[in-house]
């Protein structure tokens, strides 16, 4: 089984380079199930409906977010109308929408997919590491879920490196997601869960994490707040990560990082490579 999670969406570079050429690279590379984060894909603040509607309709089969899920107002009402749109499952009990789905891949397999949000250097939600617990207790790997994805949006890198040491066996991918940097440290762990510190983002990387780079490096200089960030409309790099799951356990077997586009070195999965 072949998963594919892409990385935070920024704005319109990013969801327009994504839309173009994820319906190729699901066809040429034979994806089985694709993970985005669409948090940032409304002019870099949050996800509209007929954004989400694209990315659906562009062969996502799941569609993560993280603290600005809410930012576009419209999302509160379309949350509980799609069960391929995820918000933190660690949001209070009443909030709008799915934590969590159980999904069908392209391959017949079932795939669940936990969005969850960190609270180091965050908004204080729920305890990620219980609720994380309470899904995967619900829906084992091996029994209910032929795979697991968990999008872990978080700041510290510290706290998503222990998510993932502490669900390691019990899930195919623990990825992270919110620094919009890809992090150098993907790999198998020793029990088998898939893992990179942060998968980075869909955007154009010819900026300061995405945003044009003249209102963060003013308020750097100044400290004084002034216009909102925009985000950058340079060419954007698709940026995520690729997973080849052993059909017999749900665990990764193989991982490794796809870059396409924009400022950063191309680079495509050797296991894709037929």
């Amino acid at each position: 089984m072949r998963l594919l999670f892409l990385g935070d969406i920024v704005g319109r570079t990013g969801r327009t380079a994504l839309i173009e050429r994820l319906p190729t690279l699901i066809e040429e590379r034979r994806l089985d199930f694709v993970v985005v984060n669409g948090e940032n894909a409304a002019g870099g603040f949050g996800i509209t409906e007929d954004i989400l509607k694209a990315l659906l309709d562009a062969g996502a089969d799941a569609v993560t977010t993280g603290n600005h899920v809410f930012d576009q107002r419209e999302a509160l009402s379309f949350a509980d109308r799609y069960d391929q749109f995820l918000r933190p499952t660690n949001f209070p009990a009443g909030t709008p929408g799915n934590g969590s789905g159980l999904f069908m891949a392209r391959n017949g397999a079932r795939v669940l997919t936990i969005n969850v949000m960190g609270r180091v250097f965050m908004d204080a939600l729920d305890d990620p590491f219980a609720a994380v617990a309470e899904e995967l207790d619900a829906c084992p790997l091996g029994e209910q879920a032929d795979a697991v994805v968990i999008d872990f949006h978080a700041e510290a890198s510290s706290e998503k490196q222990a998510a993932a040491a502490f669900v390691d066996g019990k899930a195919t991918l623990l990825i992270g997601t919110h620094t919009h940097v890809p992090s150098a440290d993907y790999r198998v762990l020793p029990a088998g869960t898939a893992f990179q510190t942060d998968v980075g983002m869909c955007g154009d990387y010819d900026s300061v994490i995405g945003m044009d780079k003249e209102e963060p490096l003013r308020r750097f200089l100044t400290k004084v707040p002034g216009e909102r960030f925009s985000p950058a409309r340079g060419p954007a790099t698709i940026s995520g990560l690729a997973v080849e799951v052993d059909d017999t356990t749900g665990l990764a077997s193989a991982v490794a990082p796809l870059r396409i586009g924009g400022v950063l070195a191309e680079t495509i999965p050797s296991f894709w490579v037929d």
